[in-house]
């Protein structure tokens, strides 16, 4: 196990009956991460979180956290881990406060005289300031969702494990929140996101891993799993059924025609340097209006490592 990992497991296995929910997921989360974890209705991905936070015993396979090896040291490491998953649960007849004050009152290091203290710094910190009095049954999902994370941040966290933490937020709290999270991160917290917005993946995290129907398909940085997929060349010109030929002759992969464009893969034998595509189709008196190289992006990765497209449902 390496020390610079918050969280590992190895061969983490859940089974509920004959079904494997989770089957044999080998994890690595870096410390001081932001690692973003996909995957599409029942692939596996709640049930790991909640086995990683002993909410569910395992059936076979072991984890551990922040270095500590999971059960045994859940009485000492699990202070040291805040999380939001599967929606916060709060009493609605109490405001948003008083919520957190006996949320707090039930931690175990919780001293009452710095508790009004750590109550209005998570407060202030998720943007709930202004409605903490107000009651939790007032709140909007948005605010609630703001208010699960507030009790996750009532004392420093070395590990957060965030599920869908932007829930129901209109697009400036989703800003608010991934600003969080990256302070948070910079502050030399590991958090663990569980999103299917793929676009704020992207934009947040330095991580991901794919899970689909119960196994772990691909884990790394964000430029690694890009790296990965298919690069293709996409050229603008005036002759493209001319194009496609001399293309396919520089070595570029599957060539294909869509109106004025032509676009093949760059990562085949030989890695055709987009330059001396260029160059053939000038040479060839073929007219270049355009030419770039792309990347595939996050959705399409998880398109073509999981055969299907996102679904939000869980």
């Amino acid at each position: 196990m390496d020390a610079a990992d918050a969280i590992v497991t190895t061969g983490l296995t859940k089974r509920f009956g004959d079904v494997a929910a989770v089957d044999g997921v080998d994890l690595r989360v870096p410390a001081g991460s932001v690692f973003g974890f996909l995957g599409p209705n029942g692939s596996g991905k709640t049930t790991t979180i909640r086995m990683l936070l002993g909410l569910i015993a395992p059936t076979s396979g072991s984890w551990s956290l922040l270095g500590r090896e999971m059960p045994a040291a859940a009485a000492t490491t699990l202070p040291r881990v805040g999380a939001l998953v599967e929606g916060p649960a709060f009493y609605p007849w109490l405001s948003g406060r008083d919520n957190l004050r006996r949320f707090d009152a039930a931690g175990p290091d919780a001293r009452r005289e710095t508790r009004a203290g750590r109550v209005e710094a998570a407060l202030a910190r998720v943007g709930l300031a202004a409605a903490a009095g107000r009651k939790y049954r007032a709140y909007s999902l948005g605010m609630r969702q703001r208010l699960g994370l507030a009790s996750a941040l009532l004392r420093p966290r070395e590990l957060l494990v965030l599920d869908e933490p932007t829930n129901g937020m209109d697009p400036q709290g989703t800003r608010e929140i991934r600003n969080l999270i990256r302070d948070l991160a910079a502050e030399g917290s590991t958090v663990l996101l569980s999103s299917h917005l793929l676009a704020e993946i992207e934009q947040v995290c330095t991580h991901a891993a794919v899970m689909s129907q119960g196994r772990l398909l691909a884990q790394g940085t964000l430029a690694d799993l890009r790296a990965a997929g298919e690069t293709r060349l996409v050229v603008e010109v005036d002759d493209p059924a001319r194009a496609a030929t001399i293309l396919a002759g520089a070595g570029l992969g599957d060539p294909r025609v869509e109106g004025r464009r032509v676009s093949g893969r760059l990562d085949v034998t030989g890695e055709p340097d987009p330059a001396r595509c260029c160059r053939e189709l000038v040479l060839a008196g073929v007219a270049v209006s355009s030419l770039t190289s792309t990347r595939p992006s996050l959705e399409e990765l998880f398109v073509a490592l999981t055969g299907e497209g996102f679904d939000v449902a869980r």
